[in-house]
């Protein structure tokens, strides 16, 4: 007979919540903020002009009306 494991998982969100209050509890803000900082890639390209651009012959003229509703 075997025996069935259960496993608590808990969301996402949850972990990184938990996860965030104990690099404040050690480390404070400062060093929490730090410590995040050597994950961060600084990211590529120009965000703000992309998203804003509009492919118009990928996107019908229906789609382009309705994303102004």
């Amino acid at each position: 007979m075997t025996t069935a494991v259960k496993m608590d998982v808990m969301p996402e969100s949850q972990i990184q919540a938990i996860g965030i209050e104990a690099l404040k509890s050690k480390l404070g803000v400062t060093g929490t903020l730090k410590f995040l900082e050597q994950f961060d890639n600084g990211g590529s390209g120009d965000y703000t002009k992309e998203k804003y651009e509009i492919d118009d012959e990928k996107m019908s003229k229906e789609e382009m009306l309705n994303m102004f509703k």
